[in-house]
Order: C-alpha cells, then sequence, then structure tokens
C-alpha cells in the first residue's frame, strides 16, 4: 500500500520518538506501541513514492537505539526508485547531517550501491544546488564516510559528488 495522505504520513512517522529499552520514564506498552506504528509507517511506502517520501524517512532515522525499527525505514528506501533516492538524500540533507553516525553511513551507502550515473549526476547537481554551509557540511559528511567503513569499498568510495562548475 503506498503511502496515500503525504502530510498526515509524514506529520505521524516524525512524531515518533522511539524509546530505549532501557528507558525506565516511558512504559514499555508505550514504547513497544510507538516501535510498531513507526515500522508500520515505514512499510506503507511501496516504492511508487517520490523525493518527499525519500527525505522524510532520512530524517526519521533520529534516534541512537531503535531496537530495529530503523530497518524498515532502509527497507522502505530500498522499495524506492533509485533517482527519488538521491534525490531524497540530499533534499535531507538538513537532516542527514544531524542524525546519527551509523544511520547517515547506512543511507549513503545505500545510495550509492543503487544509482545509476544518471541518478548520480542528478545527485551532484542537486547537491550543487544547496546552501553553500549545508553543501559544505553534506560534503564533509560524506568524506567521512568514505574514509570509514561505509563508503570506503571500491562500490561507493567516490560515487557521491557535486558537478564540477
Amino acid at each position: 500500500m503506498a503511502v496515500e495522505d503525504f502530510g498526515t504520513w509524514r506529520r505521524e512517522l516524525l512524531a515518533i520518538d522511539l524509546v530505549p529499552h532501557d528507558d525506565d520514564s516511558v512504559p514499555q506498552e508505550e514504547a513497544d506501541r510507538r516501535w510498531a506504528r513507526f515500522v508500520e509507517l515505514a512499510d506503507l511506502v511501496d516504492g511508487s513514492e517520490g523525493t518527499d517520501v525519500a527525505s522524510t524517512l532520512v530524517a526519521a532515522l533520529r534516534a541512537e537505539e531503535d531496537y530495529g525499527a530503523h530497518q524498515a525505514v532502509y527497507s522502505a528506501l530500498e522499495r524506492l526508485e533509485p533517482q527519488a533516492l538521491t534525490l531524497g538524500v540530499v533534499a535531507a540533507a538538513v537532516d542527514l547531517v544531524t542524525i546519527p553516525w551509523e544511520n547517515s553511513g547506512a543511507v549513503l551507502q545505500l545510495a550509492t550501491l543503487v544509482a545509476t550515473p544518471d541518478d548520480l549526476t542528478a545527485f551532484g547537481t542537486a547537491l550543487d544546488r544547496l546552501d553553500p554551509r549545508l553543501r559544505s557540511e553534506l560534503i564533509a559528511l560524506i568524506t567521512q564516510h568514505e574514509q570509514g567503513e561505509w563508503l570506503a569499498d571500491e562500490r561507493s568510495i567516490g560515487r557521491l559528488r557535486a558537478q564540477p562548475r
């Protein structure tokens, strides 16, 4: 089933505060309910959606410890058309540079693995159009992941670049 009411879906997904299992401030039943609803909302994505859904999914990857809930987001991102994913990553740049390190690395790696050369060109063009400060932050994040584990292999390194001016 596709996301039918994007605005409502987006607001609800981004409003869910996933709770670590060892957080006693939230009753376990409530934590479980939030986790299940987060996964349910991510599972609504059938792949026919576009850039807005991709950027929302990236923005939803805020929790450090989610006990597997983010796997539903990664699966949803994989179902999207590669260009929707790559452009959604750039559209979510402000979120991508602030979400946990592991989550940003997984998203960027996924983009490199599914993108065609045309998708990567579109990514680079969109990256080049970002506000200069945000563009620099995203390029720095990509560079850090290329020096670490997420984008360091031959399938990923050097694929996410701004277009030369």
